[in-house]
């Protein structure tokens, strides 16, 4: 009678959630202590970084909005990753995906500047996805029908895309009005406006908001969800069950890619107004993290991307305030990785 009693309470929807949230937490406190160990053998004082750290990130508004700019591009890529790797398909290609889609918005912005700027803002949103869709579903085609892996696929576009941005933005793309390598500005009715003022936070923030509801009712409410979570749960089973794995697993990738293309169009139209060779600061790896951490589920990256977010923000003010290298703090965000992934493995062991 008490087992039934315990075993109905763990499954009630707050008990869960909970239990979901705990393990994580923990995992992020044991990194943040492990990192104040590694801070202390480096000769700062670990306190004094994390002051900074904090205040960087949650120090006023203005340094608010900043962690929320940096969580745009995260909780996108996030949530398309979410989509891939429920569907066991290993996107390690986010990056490639995100500077795709801010080359296709940047060159329709740029070729077609004479269209009305609504429009034309709305064609950047599609073509981005479309763009970084198309960049997703290569790697996604090859593992469907050919069985090549992925992950090496995926990676080596990544590099594809960059050198060849970075070519466009050098040569043909180029401002010759400026030495570095960046296109002219994009039209300024094409730039999402500042939500703000004095702040960088734009109305690009709305977006990535209303794809965790979205992506939550696609992957759990919808029978095309299901049929991707059925795939990554055992491809054998859902082939036998008559669902086309190749189908759902290129269908995955598809929407992986064009979340992450779609994070580019806004880096250009909410932050650079322009594309650079450099458009990126790793987004598309450090989703990475984002999504595990977030344990795959909408409302769990949507925390994952602000905490990584912040800790971006906050690494830059570790530099400059105590003197600490800002690789430290990818450190510690291998650490929470390894810790989640740690206390994951001993919550199923337990079972």
């Amino acid at each position: 009678m008490l087992k039934a009693t315990q075993s109905r309470a763990a499954h009630l929807p707050g008990v869960s959630l909970l239990r979901g949230l705990f393990s994580p937490l923990i995992a992020i406190i044991l990194a943040l202590g492990m990192g104040a160990l590694l801070i202390l053998g480096s000769g700062v004082n670990p306190l004094a970084a994390y002051r900074a750290l904090f205040l960087a990130a949650f120090g006023g508004p203005l340094s608010l909005s900043e962690v929320l700019v940096r969580t745009i591009p995260l909780l996108l890529i996030g949530l398309g990753l979410t989509i891939a790797f429920r569907c066991r398909v290993w996107n390690i290609g986010a990056e490639g995906q995100l500077y795709i889609g801010a080359l296709a918005a940047t060159w329709l912005a740029l070729t077609f500047s004479d269209i009305p700027g609504l429009l034309l803002l709305f064609l950047m949103f599609v073509i981005s996805f479309l763009a970084g869709a198309f960049w997703g579903a290569i790697p996604g085609a090859l593992k469907a029908k050919f069985g090549v892996s992925e992950i090496i696929t995926s990676l080596m576009l990544n590099y594809v895309a960059f050198f060849f941005v970075s070519y466009l933005v050098r040569v043909p793309l180029k401002n010759p009005q400026y030495y570095l390598p960046e296109t002219a500005h994009i039209p300024e009715a094409t730039q999402l406006p500042i939500l703000i003022p004095k702040s960088s936070l734009h109305l690009g923030i709305v977006v990535p908001l209303l794809c965790v509801p979205l992506v939550y009712i696609l992957l759990w409410k919808t029978v095309l969800g299901y049929k991707i979570r059925a795939v990554g749960i055992s491809p054998q089973a859902a082939r036998y069950a008559g669902i086309n794995v190749a189908r759902y697993i290129i269908l995955a990738m598809v929407l992986s890619g064009g979340l992450a293309g779609l994070a580019g169009m806004i880096e250009v139209a909410g932050v650079q107004y322009r594309l650079t060779a450099y458009i990126s600061s790793q987004y598309g790896f450090t989703a990475i993290v984002v999504a595990l951490l977030g344990r795959l589920h909408p409302v769990g990256v949507l925390f994952a991307a602000f905490l990584f977010a912040a800790l971006i923000v906050g690494a830059d003010a570790m530099q400059r305030v105590v003197g600490l290298s800002v690789n430290l703090v990818y450190v510690i965000e291998g650490l929470v990785v390894i810790f989640v992934l740690g206390s994951e493995a001993l919550r199923r062991r337990r079972r």
